[in-house]
Parts: C-alpha cells; sequence; structure tokens
C-alpha cells in the first residue's frame, strides 16, 4: 500500500503567469518570516490571493476596479512570470474570465490579467500578506480534506 504523504507529495497544478510586479509580491512574501510551519510556496500564496480576491463581493469589486483602471494604464508588454496555482482556484479565475463584466460590450482581460489583479488586491489590503498566508491555510486544509489527507 503506497504511504498517503508520498501518494499526495506532488498535488496537480495549473502553470500560468503573473505579471512581474505582483510575482516580486509573491515572492517577497515567499521569503518572509511570517512564512513558516508550513512554508508556502508560490502555488500556495498565488491561490490565496484569488481565494482573497474573489471569495466576496467587495474584493470581486475592487478586482474588476483595479483591472479597468490601473492595469489597463500599464504597458501591455509588460513581462509575466511563470508560475503554478491549484486546480480549485484556477476554476475561479476561469469563473471571473466568464464573467459578465468580462463579457461584450465590456474589455476582455486574459488570465494572466485576472491573476495578476488576484495579487495587487491583495497586495492592497492592510495585512495582504498576512491574510494571504491565512488564507494559504484555510486552502491547505480544504485540499486535504477533498483528497482525504491528514492535515495533521
Amino acid at each position: 500500500m503506497e504511504h498517503p504523504i508520498a501518494r499526495d507529495e506532488r498535488a496537480s497544478t495549473v502553470r500560468t503567469s503573473v505579471w512581474t510586479e505582483e510575482h516580486d509580491w509573491l515572492h517577497q512574501l515567499y521569503k518572509s518570516p511570517s512564512n513558516t510551519s508550513p512554508k508556502f510556496r508560490i502555488p500556495d500564496l498565488l491561490s490565496a490571493c484569488v481565494s482573497l480576491a474573489l471569495s466576496q463581493p467587495e474584493n470581486q469589486r475592487l478586482l474588476v476596479e483595479y483591472l479597468t483602471t490601473r492595469h489597463a494604464l500599464r504597458d501591455p508588454r509588460c513581462p509575466g512570470r511563470s508560475c503554478e496555482i491549484f486546480p480549485a482556484q484556477f476554476e475561479q479565475v476561469l469563473d471571473a474570465h466568464r464573467a459578465v463584466w468580462n463579457r461584450f460590450p465590456n474589455p476582455m482581460f486574459e488570465i494572466e490579467h485576472i491573476l495578476t489583479g488576484c495579487v495587487a488586491v491583495a497586495m492592497s489590503m492592510p495585512n495582504g500578506g498576512e491574510l494571504a498566508l491565512r488564507q494559504a491555510r484555510d486552502n491547505l486544509i480544504a485540499r486535504s480534506k477533498a483528497t482525504g489527507a491528514s492535515v495533521n
């Protein structure tokens, strides 16, 4: 019988990208002394930002406001950095991509833009890093329950 930790050693993720400034913030959060026991990696942190930005109507409003104002003013050739996200949060991003605010006659934002916006929303929150780390814990527990793995 396969050991449960070995079986769940590498959960599947979805490869995507986030613009450089927001990715740098994720990397700083990864290196933060607050990120301990467990030390969350970029997929955990990006997924946490998505959960924070898309789970509450007020934060969704902040995301759309960010995309249609500040993000729209940025250079569209801004380089992105490759990263990964967990499937549950990627589904949230796909739902946002199909939302009314992202359909004709409104401008269409790509997945990478929405992900970047989710990180920007977390960055703008008071104690955004702390909230992202707390959300990463909540997401970890939810993934563990969904797969039947032990959290202890």
